[in-house]
């Protein structure tokens, strides 16, 4: 069975970290590329990591860069996501995807396109507190 199983979260303090973990199933993230979303009450579900299709570099958007790492465990067949120096505006519902992503524009205007997607995580939240 293709599944995507997603763990970690909860509630943390202003500056604190966290570890989000992705496991896959049924494929390997050889096969699909992971991308990290998010999604906060009343906004749109927004790329903020993803690994590059074609070339495998890790974009960051803007807003976690430098404070958000991708990685991959390929003997877990496990993402993950950490995230340092977590602000309150950081607070959302995230979902991990597999599948494949290319990034277009540039500046603010940036943003993860999906091209094709395997599988979403079930989503987990995350409340960051001031």
């Amino acid at each position: 069975e293709v599944q995507l199983v997603q763990s970690g979260g909860g509630l943390v303090q202003a500056g604190g970290s966290l570890r989000l973990s992705c496991a896959a199933s049924g494929f390997t993230f050889d096969e699909h590329r992971i991308g990290w979303f998010r999604q906060s009450p009343g906004k749109e579900r927004e790329g903020i990591a993803c690994v590059i299709s074609g070339n495998d570099n890790i974009y960051y958007a803007d807003s976690v860069k430098g404070r958000f790492t991708v990685s991959v465990n390929d003997a877990k067949n496990t993402a993950y996501l950490d995230m340092n120096s977590l602000k309150p505006e950081d607070t959302a519902r995230y979902y991990c995807g597999a599948g494949s992503f290319r990034v277009t524009g540039n500046g603010p205007h940036t943003q993860v396109v999906i091209t094709g997607l395997k599988r979403w995580g079930q989503g987990t939240l995350v409340t960051v507190s001031s």
